[in-house]
């Protein structure tokens, strides 16, 4: 039995998956992958099922994510947006957007992050708890003429930050991606640059499965593990729906729908279960064929791998066997999402790459009930690495981003590699060194990506 690694640098990216060998593209022939060990993930924005369900049922999901709630669905009192098509559309359901969130909080005498109190209804009422400040709000209105809810800032709340959407295309492959991968992806990226780039792992709560925790790899905290608790945390959060696995409001002020909002409807689902479902079925991000065909794009790969961009920015990822079960036993991997190759450009782990905004997961926020009674694995500290670390942002579909980077400020290519530091000082500074077409040649391959 070989044992799991992944061999990451300017040489093709090796991994090996329980005892079978999966291969990467071949930095001397950079636009055509190697010969898989296992059948490449589907990726096409065609707004078809990746195999897991019926085409259908897939569209009948895609109307869930897509529906704009109402008061009396629940929205509210505080929330974002009023569908999840809302902040992931671009270039159909699922996509990222250029919807940013903001987010708050300060450090404690001891230097160490600490929540925001934002107060509410003239200061009668304080959110903590979460880092997270709505810009919205369903009231002062006709029933509720004199309630003032809307959050705002106070000065005390000196660290402030913006988030961009992500894009969810592809994640359900992500998610399928056995805990082990990344933690040996992690330990290979240390011993393999001398522990200048050292990807940290974090587990976090799976909040259907209490008591249960998992690598993350979702948001940009890697603050999730499933996309069924993912989905429940955005529910609340972003809209102020409660469900089943968050059923307690951000505030009750203004609230008048019953608790949970989200409930079953006639085929047994809820609608976050319907949300989790269409991005666990949604296809990978595809490239940009043409662009990735052309000499320079070519040469820009091989270029990418050189200078150390691929050590975080990893080709290749293989899915768990299908029949796997995952988030603490709550979902089995179907056949169209097990032992699948896919593209992501991406290590889906927390890196310092200098542009990290101060903030640490809220366990409260993004848990819910299950933060009382965190699984022994989730350490605060080591939550509190968490502050200037990001997630590594997968490149698959950048072309389609106008704004970049975990904060949506930096706007073209070439500055958010120039924009890099930290943990990424090396690659950047090999980007540097190039000859101005060589530059040029890694900036087009990013275009076909």
């Amino acid at each position: 039995m070989i044992r799991k690694a992944v061999l990451v640098g300017s040489a093709s990216l090796v991994a090996f998956i329980g005892s079978t060998l999966v291969l990467g593209w071949d930095q001397n022939a950079p636009t055509k992958p190697a010969s898989p060990a296992f059948p490449e993930a589907p990726a096409a924005f065609d707004n078809k099922s990746n195999g897991m369900v019926d085409d259908p049922s897939h569209l009948a999901d895609q109307g869930k994510f897509d529906e704009v709630e109402n008061v009396a669905d629940g929205l509210g009192p505080l929330y974002n947006a009023q569908s999840c098509r809302e902040c992931h559309q671009n270039p159909t359901s699922g996509g990222g957007s250029q919807v940013v969130e903001l987010r708050v909080g300060h450090l404690g005498p001891d230097h160490r992050f600490v929540n925001p109190n934002i107060p509410i209804a003239r200061g009668t009422e304080i959110i903590s708890g979460r880092t997270l400040v709505n810009d919205r709000a369903i009231c002062p209105n006709a029933a509720f003429p004199d309630t003032e809810i809307q959050e705002r800032v106070p000065d005390s709340e000196t660290i402030r930050t913006t988030r961009i959407s992500l894009s969810l295309f592809g994640d359900g492959f992500v998610e399928a991606v056995p805990d082990q991968t990344l933690i040996d992806l992690a330990s290979e990226e240390c011993k393999s640059t001398h522990g200048k780039v050292c990807g940290v792992v974090i587990y976090v709560p799976i909040v259907e499965a209490p008591g249960r925790a998992g690598v993350g790899r979702f948001g940009w905290k890697d603050q999730h593990v499933s996309l069924l608790s993912f989905s429940g945390d955005a529910y609340l959060n972003e809209m102020g729906i409660t469900t089943s696995l968050f059923p307690d409001e951000v505030t009750k002020l203004c609230n008048t729908a019953s608790e949970p909002n989200d409930t079953p409807g006639p085929d047994g689902l809820a609608d976050v279960d319907h949300f989790a479902r269409f991005i666990r079925a949604a296809k990978a991000p595809p490239r940009d064929v043409t662009l990735a065909a052309t000499p320079a794009a070519t040469k820009g790969s091989g270029l990418f791998d050189k200078i150390g961009c691929a050590v975080c920015h990893v080709r290749s990822l293989t899915t768990a066997p299908a029949g796997t079960k995952i988030n603490g036993g709550a979902f089995a991997i179907p056949p169209a999402l097990g032992s699948k190759t896919f593209h992501p450009f991406g290590d889906f782990l927390l890196h310092d790459v200098g542009t990290g905004d101060g903030i640490v997961i809220p366990t409260a926020e993004h848990y819910g009930r299950s933060a009382r009674q965190m699984p022994q694995e989730c350490s605060p500290e080591n939550f509190q690495k968490t502050a200037n670390r990001v997630r590594t942002a997968p490149l698959w579909g950048v072309r389609l981003r106008t704004r970049l980077m975990h904060d949506g400020t930096t706007v073209t290519l070439r500055d958010a590699i120039l924009r890099h530091a930290g943990e990424a000082a090396q690659a950047k500074a090999g980007f540097r060194k190039l000859a101005v077409n060589d530059q040029e040649a890694i900036l087009q391959f990013l275009r076909s990506l």
